[in-house]
């Protein structure tokens, strides 16, 4: 069994991550002699063509799974006193799975220089992009033109940051713009839907510009143009974008959210625009993800 570890921001302790599904997981993504041998073949059914994840994701929407809702927020120790709870309850699984949260339950940090986290999640940043890049093993190499299959669009942001945001099936799915934006139309890249966990990355980190993906520019007055790329997972067939394409949002608006399953977020800037918190930098470094939540401070402008 593989263990993932993280900082929590708030405490600044190591913990363990309780993984949802951990059985599947060592499967698809172990080291073992069965998952060498299987996972192949695990992996192509799971995550080739999309057809696991629309199925396990129907049943998600159906009422019956209503069901799982108690247990899993006992597990996981949901804190459900932060939760948008809809008269009569939550239909199904999904519909709990993309809940709203109350707004004082997640704060914006104030300030037209300052760049807020966009979703909970397990962070990782990299003050530059470099087709090198240590994710989670040293050596791994990263395509910037095969993830925005773009060559002209890559050179631009080559030189630049880059932000990565894992979003656990545990967490809250709904994710949010960094700073004060007007969007561009949302791309979509149909791709694969394999898992974004750090025991997958371990081994493939080409999941991140192979799954499916929608790329979205966000044209911004102190952080130059953003790139806010939303990426699927497994049991996550849904991307779904709430925004309007051209209009003004503020800091901490509602982007989109994941239908079930985990996912990730990632953000990328050009050269010399965001100077990321010290904290981040420091746990990037040693290659342990930041737990934090949306709204809290991502960085500032240069």
């Amino acid at each position: 069994m593989q263990h993932v570890f993280y900082i929590d921001r708030k405490t600044r302790k190591v913990e363990q991550e309780p993984i949802y599904g951990q059985f599947f997981i060592d499967i698809l993504y172990g080291t073992g002699l069965f998952s060498r041998l299987f996972s192949k073949v695990f992996l192509f059914v799971f995550t080739q063509n999309g057809l696991f994840s629309r199925v396990y994701g129907y049943f998600q929407k159906c009422f019956f799974s209503r069901k799982k809702i108690p247990k899993f927020i006992e597990t996981y120790h949901i804190d459900m006193t932060e939760a948008v709870v809809p008269e009569g309850g939550f239909k199904s699984f999904n519909d709990f799975f993309v809940r709203r949260l109350t707004p004082k339950s997640r704060p914006i940090v104030a300030g037209d220089h300052k760049l807020v986290l966009p979703a909970d999640g397990r962070y990782l940043v990299f003050p530059e992009i470099k087709e090198e890049m240590s994710f989670f093993v040293k050596g791994q190499r990263f395509s910037l033109e095969t993830l925005l299959q773009d060559k002209e669009l890559a050179k631009e942001y080559q030189e630049g940051s880059a932000v990565f945001a894992r979003l656990c099936p545990t967490d809250y799915h709904r994710f949010h713009f960094p700073c004060d934006c007007i969007p561009g139309l949302s791309k979509l890249v149909q791709g694969k839907l394999a898992s974004v966990n750090p025991i997958a990355l371990r081994q493939y980190l080409h999941i991140l510009w192979e799954n499916k993906r929608m790329i979205t520019k966000l044209e911004t007055k102190h952080f130059g143009d953003i790139l806010y790329i939303e990426v699927g997972a497994t049991a996550v067939g849904s991307i779904c974008q709430t925004y309007q394409e051209g209009r003004q949002y503020c800091k901490g608006e509602e982007k989109g959210y994941f239908e079930f399953g985990g996912s990730s977020v990632l953000m990328l800037f050009k050269n010399n625009k965001v100077i990321f918190d010290e904290d981040l930098i420091k746990a990037s470094s040693q290659r342990l993800e930041t737990k934090a939540n949306m709204g809290e401070s991502l960085g500032q402008s240069v």
